[in-house]
């Protein structure tokens, strides 16, 4: 488990990703400033949440990695956009490095004229390689259910920073990629992930750092 000495020398503490650090909106090719109120911070809960567990609150676009003490890293998010979000308590059970991605057959369903590129005979009809244009981004974490079932829901990077704090995804949450490489190096396999549902307030906190 982290503690607070890691964190703070780590390049989590705030401001170390603050506003003079800009992040490359790919897909508008220029260079694009995160809000300050989208950099991680460490944060003293007012509930009780176990250490060690990723919880997503989407009405406040926000992840929170639990520490001891009821402490917790904040990262700002992307959500699913409307019933595509699902709720619900899950586990990591894979972890991958610039993945390759390939849409869900309900994706390609929702949108066949988005998606032909994968269908056979496609360029991507194995999916779409790692690298800086894929939608996963840097880092995906993979969840399941308790019982083993692929949910197809991922916690993955974007190379778009200005869908932070939308709700933009096919049902995932992404960070930024910077930030998300942060979180897949603490958080391990085995990991319980809850995604809370829409309705509702996070929880309460302050800023330690």
């Amino acid at each position: 488990m982290l503690n607070r000495r890691h964190f703070l020398t780590s390049g989590l503490a705030a401001g170390t990703l603050g506003l003079s650090s800009p992040v490359l909106a790919h897909r508008k090719n220029q260079r694009y400033v995160l809000p300050q109120k989208f950099m991680p911070r460490e944060v003293q809960l007012d509930r009780n949440l176990a250490a060690g567990e990723v919880h997503v609150y989407p009405g406040e676009f926000a992840l929170y990695w639990t520490l001891a003490d009821n402490r917790a890293i904040r990262w700002a998010v992307g959500i699913g956009r409307g019933n595509l979000y699902h709720p619900g308590t899950f586990y990591v059970r894979a972890k991958r490095k610039w993945p390759r991605w390939v849409p869900t057959h309900d994706m390609k369903e929702r949108q066949p004229s988005a998606y032909r590129k994968f269908l056979p005979g496609g360029i991507y009809q194995n999916g779409q390689p790692g690298g800086i244009a894929n939608p996963l981004g840097a880092r995906a974490l993979y969840l399941y259910t308790a019982k083993g079932r692929d949910t197809y829901l991922r916690i993955h990077g974007t190379n778009d920073p200005r869908t932070i704090g939308v709700e933009v995804s096919n049902g995932c949450a992404r960070l930024v990629n910077e930030q998300v490489k942060q979180l897949y190096d603490m958080v391990p396999v085995g990991t319980k992930v809850v995604l809370n549902k829409k309705i509702g307030a996070g929880p309460a906190h302050s800023v330690i750092s």
